[in-house]
């Protein structure tokens, strides 16, 4: 009896065995012996393909479900013109100085004021014969002194800061403007070698982040700058939301006199940056096709940049995903052969 009892718990402990051996290996086995995971494989190497035409653009082919899949977007741009414009490079001007020889300015006319009244004062009792001859020719020169150093602060004023800035004649409320942030002062200098015929109507500033502000054109700068050695001119950008520090530095973009110049606007959102350059992503007329095109972004606007080259109104830009098929093009320059 125990022969068998011994028998029968053997056979129990090999079938446990053998079906504890079948799960184990055979778990093993069944992704080899399937095909989605090779299908899957498959897929994840599926994507867009690269190729340049016949310019050296480069050009993504993409289908429809693959720009649905990794959320393309397009817009078209927009036909514009603009007024002619000449680019140069300042800073916004520090209103510190200005300020402290405006005062300086403000207290020698006081002092001569007083002075002046006093010289008139002592003219009349020396007719009476009611004061010296010294105390007449004192204040004389405490006149002559302050008459001077009024001279002396508005001869700098304009050697420093221009004639048609000195001689305006809200000066006092325009410094206080300018101390105050609610305006800043900009000077713009043109490249060494360029002249205008006829003064600048206004400018265009744009600051390090594309934030554009219209500039009131002042005067011609006083002085030329020792490093460019271009001609500068002086603006009044009136600010709102967007700010300018003292020092900050700027790009100008001067208006001239001339026909206006036709082009479209390239939505800001629609541009990327690689290579130094601005470029953007033009939906082909199959629209299964991306060609990256390069944009200037010379001219910024509120609604975007204004371009002139290689882009019509009848073009359509991508605005979400630009970034990403940008992406997928450095991924496919990185793959290897």
């Amino acid at each position: 009896m125990k022969k068998v009892i011994l028998a029968v718990v053997c056979v129990l402990i090999g079938v446990g065995l053998g079906v504890l051996w079948m799960k184990t290996h055979g778990a093993a086995a069944a992704p080899a012996a399937g095909d989605k995971p090779a299908e899957k494989a498959v897929d994840d190497e599926a994507g867009p393909t690269m190729e340049t035409d016949t310019n050296g653009n480069v050009v993504i082919n993409m289908n429809d479900e693959m720009q649905g899949n990794i959320g393309i977007k397009v817009a078209g741009v927009k036909a514009a013109s603009f007024s002619p414009e000449l680019k140069g490079y300042g800073r916004v001007q520090d209103p510190a100085p200005l300020v402290a020889l405006m005062m300086e300015l403000a207290s020698a006319q006081a002092a001569y004021v007083a002075s002046s009244n006093d010289l008139v004062r002592l003219k009349t009792l020396a007719a009476q014969n009611n004061t010296s001859a010294r105390a007449l020719q004192t204040a004389e020169a405490t006149a002559l002194h302050d008459q001077l150093a009024v001279q002396s602060a508005r001869d700098r004023l304009t050697l420093t800061w221009g004639k048609s800035l000195a001689e305006r004649n809200d000066l006092p409320a325009l410094i206080q403007s300018l101390a105050s942030l609610s305006n800043a002062l900009v000077r713009i200098d043109l490249p060494a070698g360029v002249t205008l015929d006829s003064p600048p109507t206004g400018a265009r500033v744009v600051t390090l982040s594309g934030s554009a502000i219209e500039a009131e054109f002042l005067g011609l700068a006083a002085n030329v700058d020792p490093q460019n050695q271009g001609r500068g001119f002086n603006f009044l950008a009136k600010l709102d939301s967007t700010r300018l520090l003292p020092n900050e530095a700027v790009t100008g973009y001067l208006k001239v006199a001339g026909e206006p110049i036709s082009g479209v606007i390239v939505p800001r959102d629609a541009v990327v940056r690689t290579d130094g350059s601005g470029w953007v992503y033009v939906l082909s007329k199959s629209s299964e096709a991306f060609t990256r095109l390069p944009v200037s972004l010379d001219h910024a606007t509120e609604d975007g940049w204004f371009e002139t080259n290689g882009l019509t109104a009848k073009n359509y830009v991508v605005v979400t995903g630009a970034q990403t098929l940008l992406s997928q093009e450095m991924k496919a320059l990185l793959k290897p052969d």
